[in-house]
């Protein structure tokens, strides 16, 4: 061994996360989340001016593509230290390729597709590549290698798909997140590099957790920050003429914050602790990663956004007729919620949670009464929907534990 070889070693060590303590979500980290903040506002402005079938499929596509950049981020950060100034000057570039992307979203489809392929192919190329340097010596460099070769088939299929035409943009989009979610799926398998099993992923499953909880916290704050700011032009506008009437906008205010304060309670009240702990526990924590958390929550993001999207389109007329288009934001963006934290809880906890099962049903049989009645009726029942759930949750974690319904316990989450 040469004198340069201890050194070089101890400067990989030196880009790596301490093991074994809980790693701690770093400020750099949720610098780099902010980012993120302007891209689900994007989406959700996106998902405004295109409310029909292929808008809301166009906007899932891009959701894919914003939750695979931030998630295989995390996945990198994970692994290596954000303290350490060479990866947090790469948390930095790629905040900045972000940035550039998030722009693009609202014109992704016509003269914005080469920025957000671009940004995508760099951020998945780039960020694999430093991966494989960073991590020269350490068992996760051979994972590391074998996906930046995924990374720069789904690269080349994200700038293809920029250059293309709006017809075909899609698919090749389309094919770029699916290469990126099925060779996670098949453990990156590359000939001549063999196969990654998640039993390698040895990650930090609380700080894993932590981050992925966040993203749910970003998208809420968009709901937040679109309902307040909708309140703000109203009143600034229609509602400061003389004899305007505000009652209607403001219940429909008052019911769009319970909504979204339903929707952090359903998540946030256990799940998502009792969850951390169960990651943190499990004998195999990156299968548990892959499936409950990079997998599943981007369907509860994806709700969110869709919710907050049907909260302006409530407010802006709340005494006007439910159509088709607002009836399938607001029930639906509900009822995709619901059906990704029942799919988190049923992978974690391998029950079956009835209470989100069965509101869901509520929600579609609302779907009936849509066409008859405002949009602030149809906002009230469907956040009633969501404190339903969350009453029962409350009432059933006491019948549970046997000692009353504020005490928590690791066994109770997954039967609601």
């Amino acid at each position: 061994m040469t004198g340069t070889q201890p050194r070089e070693q101890a400067a990989r060590r030196g880009l790596l996360r301490q093991r074994g303590g809980g790693s701690q979500v770093t400020n750099v980290e949720l610098f780099f989340d902010l980012v993120y903040v302007f891209a689900v506002t994007q989406l959700s402005h996106y998902l405004l001016a295109h409310q029909t079938l292929a808008g809301a499929l166009r906007a899932g596509l891009l959701l894919i593509m914003v939750w695979l950049l931030w998630a295989y981020t995390t996945w990198v950060t994970n692994w290596l230290d954000p303290v350490q100034i060479p990866v947090r000057l790469l948390l930095l570039g790629l905040m900045l390729v972000s940035l550039v992307m998030s722009a693009g979203l609202p014109e992704a489809f016509t003269d914005g597709g080469v920025l957000v392929g671009g940004a995508y192919a760099v951020m998945q190329v780039g960020r694999s590549a430093f991966a494989v340097w960073a991590l020269r010596g350490a068992p996760q460099r051979r994972n590391f290698e074998r996906i930046l070769c995924w990374c720069c088939v789904s690269g080349a299929l994200a700038v293809a798909g920029g250059l293309a035409g709006p017809d075909v943009r899609g698919g090749l989009w389309l094919a770029a997140v699916a290469m990126d979610l099925v060779g996670s799926a098949v453990g990156f398998y590359t000939p001549g590099l063999g196969r990654s099993s998640t039993q390698e992923w040895d990650i930090e499953g609380s700080h894993f957790a932590e981050r992925c909880q966040g993203f749910i916290l970003i998208a809420l704050g968009e709901s937040i920050v679109v309902t307040g700011a909708t309140l703000a032009r109203l009143l600034a506008g229609p509602l400061a003429a003389p004899h305007a009437s505000a009652a209607p906008t403001v219940a429909a205010f008052v019911v769009a914050f319970i909504g979204s304060a339903g929707l952090w309670w359903l998540y946030f009240d256990r799940s998502a602790e009792a969850g951390a702990r169960a990651i943190a526990r499990s004998a195999d924590p990156g299968a548990l990663g892959r499936s409950a958390y990079h997998t599943i929550h981007p369907f509860m993001v994806a709700g969110i956004i869709v919710v907050a999207a049907a909260d302006e389109v409530v407010l802006s007329d709340p005494r006007a007729r439910a159509t088709a288009a607002a009836a399938w934001l607001l029930l639906g963006g509900y009822a995709l919620y619901l059906a990704g934290h029942a799919a988190f809880k049923a992978v974690v906890w391998r029950t079956v949670p009835w209470s989100r099962i069965a509101a869901v049903g509520v929600l579609a049989l609302l779907g009936l009464l849509a066409p008859h009645v405002a949009l602030l009726t149809l906002a009230i029942c469907a956040a009633a929907v969501i404190v339903a759930v969350a009453v029962a949750d409350h009432l059933l974690r006491g019948q549970t534990t046997g000692v009353g319904p504020g005490t928590a316990s690791d066994a109770a989450p997954g039967a609601e």
